[in-house]
């Protein structure tokens, strides 16, 4: 909400001293009641400022102004406040101040009021601002849209806007209320925006777009259009290469000035609508918004004077008078001195602590036996078995293979699993519990999941995928087959092609099979694939989705069939149900469980914090489920006898209602916690760690160490186990001759380098005991990696394998899956702490990613959530500058992705470098313009690279590097370049940055973002420091990693050659140390503290010495 609204629309003309504060932010605890009030309908915005930041500048990032009618007065939005400014310059006066997001402030024709679009009710809406009263009158409702631009009629009645989804729409809606009238609804993909009347407003002007963006965008983007009031129908106006957009009509009706580019460059264009002749009217300005979601217009917007004789643009971080008959601009001089409040600073510091053995953080595919006795379950890529309660795991084989999908035998005496080896393929094994010996079952070569007993236990289902596109992709391609095998081994038989189906299972009653997918819900075949019978269809929340868009009910992601009940589980956004399924012969049949209480038929939610891996008890009376290490049990005929006892008691507190005793008041406190909930047990298992024993002294080399600008030319490091012991001058740490020395004469060290935002995209379900996207990344000197969004659990077991030692790679942290626009429909803050205690108690995360999820509201309650449960939120840039700002103001700790406009001027960077956001840019897939890897794939020999060769699959590179289909730009087109500019600024002024490959090119990617991200003129030592120390305190490790001091962990990078000569020498890693080891990059082989050879299964066989040509 915004405070006061403090009308002064005349001011004297003030000498300023135009000076940029350096003050540091403050703490605030006084909450500073709200004068403009808002629709009595709506909460107020949630979230409380708790610190201040002085700001005082001259100078502002894309400023949106209008023109009062007498001439006298500008409004103009910046950082989401609106302010009044005399004409002719002086000291602005802010209007709107708080965390709402204010922009686009237009004079009512009377100039009486602003209407403005603000999102102080929740989400972006059309609001006026009376200027006498302070007052203010919401124009329209609802959260769920985007709002770009408004813009009034010419009597005053009106109010058009540009809102909907990311293809927003043309609006027509009466300042005095209802709900408005979409004026344009067709074609869906067009995108309306930059909304302008003239003269005669009969016609309303727009620029107009074919969708919301197009990365790697091709031009022209867009055109101008204007709609007829009168007959409806629209007509285009203007189109060129370089794109039309953002027009702005005289009062006099003579002209119209919109943007354009010229090169690479954005200039206005003004046209003589009385003979349709242009000239260039200013050039070069803001550059434009056009190949992102410009959610803040095209370009700022402007403003002719009331004479119609100037424009009134800002660009340069400057507002101008520039004359329409030509001429210089002159400068309108304004200065800004203002408190800017900004929600919580979440920072947290996650220690990494020493261990000598690793706690697995997920228990994957657990299934309980028959007689409730025992669960099965995968961790570290083994299956293990543990008596309930209080058993301890122990391995199930002794196998030397990944092992997965653990499934016991109907009269639980055996288990089947599956298997993957690199060199040998996968395969089905059966272990009996009595005799402990394991049988493999399968005789073919596969990638084999879900296997499933029959009822009689004398043949098992199971699905079968190629190697070869497991091998190459790491994914199961779509030759997928669903095939049988008796129990006892042999030939695999052929059921059917799986077409999206899987997860078969079978119930007491029959011996069909059951399948279940996500389009078309649970079915059954028989034996040979045919006579498939639909059986229901499951769907759940309708979840928030991308703003304007309806989003229907999500499917399940799998439903499977009580054993010996018409019930079905069902697992829909990571929340488990269970559901009645009647006997209907109707086809087709859908239930919906977004609100068990008010389903077709009988319903329950099993979960409160979410829920993976289901499955059903033997008796069909319990459903099981695991989330992270914990095992979930969900007795249904107990939840029933509890909510029959809550419904007495009710009853009974209804009879004594009138008394109104101290046991009424007891059972309203107590009713919430008195509900049935799942039974939770914690499986705890450990392996040991392949922990460094020992010392090591790496002697005579140039070390950066990140503390400060220290730099040792000439130095030693002793790393004791895997900490950091002594730094000093070389021969200057005492060597008794039970340490190893390793001479680096010539070498350069620096600290480990940190990927923020780095996808490793490792194989789902099945999954490897060597992934090259993580040996790849450690070859390259990156040891520790944050991935932000990782869609499914996988990583958090992979990781568990790295931090043991079992898979070469990099330490990998990561946000687990996203906390998603696409999975959630947040109802209240309660419930956003019950979605985020996934991460926090769950997945052990410490970092997520709030990926567009819902409105501001939303966004604030999940930032309020992880403040209490210390978790570090970072958020998607999505293309939308107005998001990215308001995220700023909220509190949020982290961005991914650049902002998508340039220049950016002092009062962004001074904010968001106090506001201690750390910023990961990821340029390679630039937002604004070509991606940065497109410029790097021209110029530099991929495929001439012997080390990427080794590390990445021919198949991985050649999709990448042979053919681009993203096009070839000029040099200039690029935009890496300018973004790198605002790097400089934001590192110079103290703020944080990581450098983040977004996984377009493993190992070698992270090495061309850092190139990118310091074109703009970073300070070669900076660009080192956002690559270690600031990337390190971008996901809070930097007490553990980042720079060469004791007690740090060794994770160093040995370089050929010096950084800081050239930026490029990066790329020179000759030697790698994680947590103490240290490897031959060029290999990964181990060089202490043995010497290993690393072998990697991932190459591909060149076709040589085959029948040919001889070409």
């Amino acid at each position: 909400m915004k405070n006061s609204i403090l009308i002064i629309l005349f001011f004297s003309i003030l000498s300023i001293n135009y000076i940029n504060s350096q003050e540091p932010e403050k703490k605030i605890k006084v909450e500073k009641k709200d004068s403009i009030k808002p629709d009595k309908k709506k909460a107020l915005l949630p979230l409380k400022p708790e610190r201040e930041i002085n700001l005082k500048t001259d100078e502002g990032t894309w400023i949106s102004l209008d023109v009062s009618p007498d001439g006298k007065t500008i409004a103009f939005d910046l950082l989401g406040d609106i302010y009044t400014l005399p004409i002719d310059g002086g000291k602005a006066k802010r209007i709107t101040k708080g965390l709402a997001y204010d922009t686009h402030p237009k004079f009512s024709p009377d100039g009486k009021d602003l209407l403005i679009v603000s999102d102080r009710s929740g989400g972006p809406n059309a609001w006026i601002l009376n200027l006498k009263t302070g007052d203010s009158t919401q124009v329209t409702k609802g959260d769920d849209f985007f709002m770009e631009t408004v813009e009034w009629t010419n009597d005053g009645d009106y109010v058009i806007s540009a809102k909907g989804g990311r293809n927003s729409k043309l609006f027509l809606n009466h300042r005095s209320g209802g709900n408005g009238i979409e004026l344009i609804k067709e074609p869906s993909s067009l995108k309306v925006s930059d909304i302008a009347v003239g003269r005669n407003d009969r016609y309303i002007w727009f620029s107009r777009k074919s969708n919301a963006w197009q990365y790697n965008a091709r031009f022209p983007q867009m055109s101008i259009a204007r709609y007829d009031r009168e007959t409806g129908t629209i007509e285009n106006m203007i189109s060129r290469y370089g794109s039309a957009f953002a027009p702005t009509l005289s009062n006099d009706g003579n002209w119209l000035v919109y943007g354009s580019r010229w090169n690479d460059k954005t200039g206005l264009i003004a046209r003589d609508l009385n003979t349709g002749s242009e000239k260039w009217l200013a050039y070069p300005i803001q550059k434009d918004d056009i190949e992102s979601q410009n959610t803040l217009g095209s370009i700022p917007v402007m403003s002719f004077t009331p004479d119609s004789k100037y424009v009134i643009a800002s660009y340069g971080g400057k507002i101008n008078k520039i004359p329409i008959e030509g001429g210089p601009a002159i400068n309108i001089p304004f200065l800004i001195d203002e408190i800017i409040e900004l929600g919580p600073q979440l920072k947290f510091n996650y220690p990494i602590e020493d261990t000598d053995k690793i706690l697995s953080n997920q228990i994957r595919n657990p299934r309980v036996s028959p007689d409730g006795s025992k669960i099965a379950y995968t961790s570290f890529n083994k299956v293990y078995i543990k008596s309930l309660p209080y058993g301890e795991p122990t391995r199930l084989t002794t196998l030397n293979y990944v092992e997965g999908m653990p499934v016991w035998s109907p009269n639980g005496e055996e288990l089947v699993f599956t298997t993957w080896d690199e060199k040998k393929g996968g395969a089905i094994y059966k272990t009996s519990l009595k005799s402990k010996k394991t049988l493999k079952l399968t005789t073919e070569n596969g990638v084999y999941s879900y296997p499933a007993w029959n009822n009689s236990g004398d043949k098992i289902v199971f699905i079968r995928a190629s190697e070869n596109d497991f091998d190459n992709f790491g994914s199961l391609g779509v030759e997928s087959k669903f095939m049988w095998i008796s129990s006892k081994g042999g030939k695999a038989n052929f059921i059917d092609l799986t077409k999206g189906r899987s997860n078969p299972h079978f119930i007491n009653s029959s011996d069909r099979i059951f399948i279940s997918s996500g389009s078309n819900g649970l079915s059954s075949i028989r034996w040979d694939g045919s006579d498939e019978k639909d059986i229901l269809k499951i769907t759940g929340i309708s979840v928030y989705g991308t703003p304007g868009r309806k989003s229907p009910p999500s499917p399940a992601s799998y439903i499977i069939k009580s054993p010996n009940k018409e019930e079905a589980l069902a697992v829909i956004n990571n929340d488990v149900y269970v559901v009645t399924i009647p006997y209907t012969g109707v086809k087709n049949m859908t239930i919906n469980v977004s609100d068990p209480n008010n389903s077709s038929f009988p319903a329950r939610k099993l979960t409160k914090f979410g829920g993976e891996f289901a499955s059903w008890g033997t008796n069909g009376d319990n459903v099981y489920f695991s989330l992270g290490k914990s095992l979930f049990n969900y007795n249904i005929p107990i939840a029933k006898a509890d909510e029959e006892r809550i419904k007495n008691e009710k009853k009974e507190k209804e009879i004594k209602k009138d008394k109104k005793s101290d046991l009424d008041n007891e059972l309203k406190d107590n009713e919430k916690s008195k509900a049935y909930t799942a039974a939770e047990i914690e499986i705890k298992t450990y392996i040991d760690k392949k922990a460094v024993k020992g010392s090591v002294l790496l002697k005579n080399a140039r070390i950066i160490t990140m503390r400060d600008k220290e730099i040792i030319e000439n130095g030693d490091i002793l790393v004791v186990d895997n900490r950091i012991s002594q730094i000093a001058k070389s021969g200057n740490i005492l060597n008794d001759g039970s340490i190893k020395e390793i001479d680096l004469s010539g070498k350069t060290i620096v600290p480990g380098f940190v990927d923020t935002h780095a996808h490793v995209r490792v194989a789902r379900n099945v999954h490897k005991s060597e992934t090259w996207s993580f040996a790849a990344n450690l070859a390259y000197g990156v040891t520790t990696i944050r991935d932000p969004q990782t869609g499914t659990t996988d990583i958090l077991s992979y990781a568990d394998m790295v931090d043991a030692g079992l898979i070469h790679g990099p330490r990998i942290y990561s946000t687990g899956p996203g906390v998603g626009y696409w999975g959630y429909n947040l109802k209240s803050l309660e419930h956003t702490k019950d979605i985020l205690k996934q991460y926090s108690k769950y997945y052990n995360t410490k970092t997520i990613k709030m990926y567009r999820t819902g409105n501001r509201r939303h966004r604030q309650w999940i930032l309020m959530a992880s403040k209490e449960q210390q978790l570090m939120p970072t958020t998607e840039g999505a293309l939308n500058i107005k998001l990215n700002l308001n995220q700023m103001l909220d509190g949020y700790p982290g961005q991914e992705h650049n902002i998508p406009i340039y220049p950016v001027y002092k009062d962004l960077v001074e904010v968001m470098a106090k506001s201690k956001m750390a910023y990961t840019p990821t340029l390679l897939v630039s937002y604004g313009g070509p991606w940065a890897e497109n410029y790097f794939y021209a110029t530099e020999d991929v495929q001439g690279d012997k080390k990427l060769n080794y590390f990445t699959p021919k198949a991985h590179l050649d999709a990448k590097s042979r053919r681009r289909n993203d096009g070839w730009f000029h040099k200039e087109e690029y935009v890496f370049e300018e973004q790198g500019k605002f790097i400089k600024d934001l590192v110079e002024n103290g703020g944080i940055v990581g450098v983040g490959s977004h996984g377009q090119l493993q190992g070698l990617g992270y090495h061309w973002e850092l190139w990118s991200m310091q074109a703009g003129g970073l300070d070669l030592h900076d660009a080192l420091r956002v690559a270690t120390i600031l990337g390190a305190e971008c996901i809070g490790l930097e007490d553990d990693l980042g720079s060469i001091e004791k007690g740090k962990l060794a994770d160093l990078v040995i370089l050929n050659k010096n950084p800081l000569e050239n930026i490029r020498n990066t790329n020179s890693v000759e030697l790698v140390m994680k947590d103490g080891r240290l490897f031959n990059a060029n290999n990964l082989d181990e060089i202490y503290p043995n010497e290993v050879k690393a072998e990697f299964n991932w190459k591909q066989i060149k076709p040589i010495n085959l029948p040919g040509t001889t070409d």
